[in-house]
């Protein structure tokens, strides 16, 4: 139901289109009151009409209409706005625990005496199991099959969960595992530009499509002119209860896109140029949103390649306004007639269209890029943002290996078994993987090309390189296999692995036993290229120190030279069957060949065809039974799903967070920490506290899964967090891992060990940190870890937008030092204590004193900025979190 606001405006009208009649609330009368529109970003534009859609004089009310309007004038304003998104979208990683805190609040509100049935999505939720297939088995036509037969076997407890959430929660949809990447499928099918639903007086209304998901790179489908961004699973959840999204007005900051790519450059070039462009500018927390002419010729699925690295380069979404390219896009994938003429009619009507007559919008800021001027380009070796020009990754890697890695060029080591040998800057992984670019026809279709003709020339792909194919959705799998190129791309071992994330996520599976006990016993700096968005310390493999993203046709290429030490331009691939070199200009494809199977074998009945049932599954999925009700029955023994502790204990009376005294650092960080140091998705080490603590409960370590797959038993991910294999903790030297120093004894453990026993003591704990603390995915566990392990407050020196809401949502205090200022200038070295005082009254923004007092007794007085931004935050955050909040909400009503 879509509520009927008060209209204060009386904006609601209605439009004819596809032969039928809808209300809606329009732009146009909006400004005859509160003035012209018409220069809005139309980012902004979306925004506004749900602000308009939900006035109540309450939580939304004239005075925020008129700042949006009067954004124009100085384009930034410091104004909480509450938005209500139409959808939420998730995936199984962070729907899982998603669904268990959904589970655990009926619980809580039977004990509270209301009504569990309450606890009910009240907007559409859509959950897409894309994370959990791994790559164990590849390079032959049987890993498909093999891998989707071991996800089952793996993760049967997570599925029966997912598929009673399905069954006990109203409009809670589940897409069934091996069907596609979460994003892709809300790009190809779920997304509908427009969205329409019935308000109170039975009347259907058309909106502007948005949405919130729990995945970071749910900005993907802002390609598609649909506004959307990650956010943690516990504000997700607070939204499809019915909760509004607190945000401050953004600033928006417009990248004016001119000219066409040049032959031969593709879609992945362009988009780790955009990342790296914004990232240098700065636009964390704000909104980008492209125009220009170089839109005319663009793709939605280039749009959507852009639009889904927003994470990448800070933004909250980067978005791109409906125009004739859109209804393009839509036909092609199969949607309804009806809904298509819908988005033209709406879009035009209320000045959401983008064409040549429409006024060009005012930004915040803006920037350029000729697309003409783009170069091949990978980015790594462990950030997406750092771009290398395709000429460099040679010279770029050496360096590396002697700054960073501290190793020269060493001798090339054999390889137990095997009658090849290895060393610094092999490629050990090669694979096509994500959302990023497994959604793009033209990388696609490249990648296929590029495997043909390499065929054709007698190139093979070097033996010690574990390749991976795995397409974002079944649509792929069609096209490829309708224009030949899936027996090309299977000839050089790129067979279908898994309809997933696989090696993006980490889930890139085990290397051959001989190659991984070569890198290792040998201390090597393996490599890893993938057309991924993601290449952060740690995450892809254990195996592969430095990773580098790629294009799908690289990704292949790489595969066939193996290594990047050598320059991959100058230099020759291989050696074809007529005893001649083989260089990459040799076998790369034309765009002119690219588009002529795109346009032959890229049709509407292949969308149709596969998702008229896409809620349905396979046989393996329509076999688990489903036991329970409206409440979970939750099974004492699992590994997998366990009732979280949040609501344990709780009242209908919200206790005050109290002041922070005598706290005891527990890490000390440095820069550009992600949520995957936080808390990793990949593999569960055995001597780890959670593999102890797998161990212990009778879990052997062929069946320890991954951290990702365990986010619905809270005792593996606490003992989880900040233990990734690559994470360094400041107090220690020189020391890789989740350890940290126990002040009491001066003890080096595990960072779990060391928070229990302050636990054990009644000491809180604090975390230091730099910059962009918490870049990366929206990871709920990241925060929830970090309370579970005893943190009240994190200080760092600037935090990515997501994971410093998930820590408010969590009730830890995120602050902020003041410009200039960190750990290391204030010399903190972690073996200080830290009193804050005030923290019941503190107010959003706010200054608030830190007192330090150090080993020696001596005492400092540090100023930090409260990153609690808004006043729908403060309630959160005295709460005891967002979750608390809503629950007691609607346990009184």
């Amino acid at each position: 139901m879509i509520p009927t606001g008060q209209d204060s405006l009386h904006t609601r009208t209605t439009l004819d289109a596809g032969g039928r009649t809808y209300a809606y609330y329009s732009l146009p009368k909006a400004a005859e009151a509160l003035g012209d529109v018409s220069r809005l970003p139309f980012s902004m534009k979306v925004l506004l009409e749900n602000l308009l859609r939900f006035e109540d004089g309450v939580t939304v009310t004239r005075d925020d209409l008129q700042a949006m309007v009067d954004w124009q004038k100085d384009r930034k304003i410091a104004r909480e706005i509450q938005y209500r998104p139409a959808r939420v979208l998730m995936q199984d990683f962070t729907g899982v625990p998603a669904v268990v805190d959904l589970a655990a609040m009926r619980d809580a509100m039977k004990s509270l005496g209301g009504d569990a049935q309450k606890i009910n999505p009240l907007v559409p939720v859509h959950l897409v199991i894309d994370h959990s297939v791994m790559v164990d088995e590849f390079g032959t036509p049987q890993a498909f099959g093999k891998n989707v037969e071991l996800e089952y076997a793996r993760n049967g407890e997570r599925y029966e969960f997912l598929k009673w959430g399905s069954r006990a929660f109203n409009n809670f949809q589940v897409v069934p595992p091996g069907t596609g990447i979460c994003h892709q499928v809300n790009l190809e099918h779920v997304s509908q530009c427009v969205w329409t639903g019935e308000d109170q007086s039975g009347e259907t209304v058309a909106y502007p499509d948005t949405l919130v998901g729990t995945d970071s790179h749910t900005t993907m489908v802002n390609g598609l002119g649909v506004l959307g961004w990650g956010v943690g699973g516990i504000e997700a959840e607070a939204a499809m209860l019915g909760q509004p999204v607190s945000m401050l007005i953004p600033e928006v900051v417009g990248f004016r896109l001119d000219g066409q790519m040049n032959e031969g450059i593709t879609a992945t070039d362009l988009v780790l140029t955009v990342t790296q462009m914004l990232r240098q500018k700065g636009v964390v927390g704000r909104f980008v949103e492209f125009y220009g002419p170089g839109l005319d010729s663009m793709t939605v699925a280039d749009r959507a390649t852009i639009a889904n690295m927003a994470p990448e380069y800070g933004a909250t979404c980067g978005f791109f306004p409906l125009d004739q390219r859109t209804l393009d896009y839509l036909e092609l994938t199969g949607r309804d007639a009806d809904r298509i003429a819908l988005v033209k009619a709406y879009a035009q009507a209320q000045g959401l269209w983008r064409d040549a007559s429409a006024p060009e919008p005012v930004f915040t800021d803006t920037l350029e890029l000729d697309m003409s001027s783009i170069e091949p380009s990978l980015a790594g070796p462990k950030r997406p943002q750092d771009r290398v020009l395709l000429t460099d990754v040679d010279d770029q890697f050496n360096g590396e290996l002697e700054t960073t890695y501290k190793k020269h060029n060493d001798p090339r080591v054999s390889v137990e078994g095997e009658q090849f040998d290895f060393g610094n800057g092999d490629v050990a992984i090669a694979a096509i993987t994500s959302c990023t670019n497994t959604s793009n026809p033209s990388v696609l279709i490249g990648a296929g090309l590029l495997a043909r003709k390499a065929r054709a020339k007698g190139l093979q792909t070097k033996p010690w390189v574990k390749t991976s194919l795995a397409p974002g959705s079944q649509v792929v799998t069609d096209y490829l296999n309708e224009s030949g190129l899936s027996e090309d791309l299977n000839a050089l071992g790129f067979d279908l692995v898994g309809y997933g994330c696989t090696t993006c996520i980490g889930n890139s599976g085990p290397l051959p036993e001989p190659i991984s006990k070569a890198i290792t016993d040998n201390d090597l700096v393996a490599v890893s290229v993938l057309s991924g968005n993601r290449n952060f310390e740690g995450r892809v493999s254990p195996d592969c120190r430095a990773n580098y993203l790629a294009s799908p046709p690289l990704v292949v290429a790489f595969a066939l030279k193996g290594t990047v030490r050598t320059d991959m331009v100058s230099e020759p691939l291989g050696t074809g069957r007529n005893g001649e070199p083989v260089f990459l200009k040799d076998i790369w494809p034309s765009n002119e060949e690219i588009r002529s199977l795109i346009d032959a074998h890229v049709h509407s009945d292949m969308f149709r065809r596969r998702y008229a049932d896409v809620y349905h599954g396979d046989d393996r999925w329509q076999a688990i039974s489903v036991t329970g009700g409206a409440t979970y029955g939750w099974p004492p023994a699992s590994t997998y799903i366990q009732n979280p502790p949040y609501f344990t204990g709780m009242t209908m009376t919200a206790t005050p967070p109290g002041d922070i005294d005598g706290a005891r650092a527990l890490a000390v960080f440095g820069d550009s920490i992600t949520t995957d140091h936080i808390s990793p998705a990949g593999a569960i080490k055995p001597d780890s506290p959670a593999g102890r603590y797998l161990l212990e409960n009778g879990v052997t370590r062929a069946e320890f899964n991954s951290y990702g797959a365990r986010r619905g038993n809270h005792q593996v991910m606490m003992r989880g967090t900040f233990a990734n294999i690559r994470i360094r903790n400041r107090m220690l030297d020189n020391v890789e891992g989740g350890f940290t120093r126990y002040a009491p004894t001066g003890e080096t453990m595990a960072i779990y060990d060391a928070a229990m026993a302050y636990k054990h003591d009644g000491t809180p704990l604090v975390i230091l940190a730099g910059k962009e603390y918490g870049t990366g995915s929206s990871r709920d566990w990241a925060a929830k870890g970090t309370v579970l392990l005893g943190v009240r407050t994190v200080i760092a020196e600037s935090f990515e937008r997501i994971h410093r809401s998930n820590l408010v949502g969590m009730g830890v205090l995120p602050l902020q030092f003041r410009d200039g200022e960190n750990a290391e200038s204030l010399g903190l070295k972690g073996s200080e204590t830290f009193t804050i005082h005030g923290v019941a009254d503190i107010q959003p923004r706010q200054d608030i004193e830190v007192q330090v007092t150090r080993e020696d007794g001596s005492t400092l007085t540090v100023t930090a900025r409260c990153r609690i931004d808004t006043f729908n935050e403060l309630e959160y955050f005295r709460s005891g979190g967002i979750l608390h909040y809503v629950l007691r909400k609607l346990a009184a009503a």
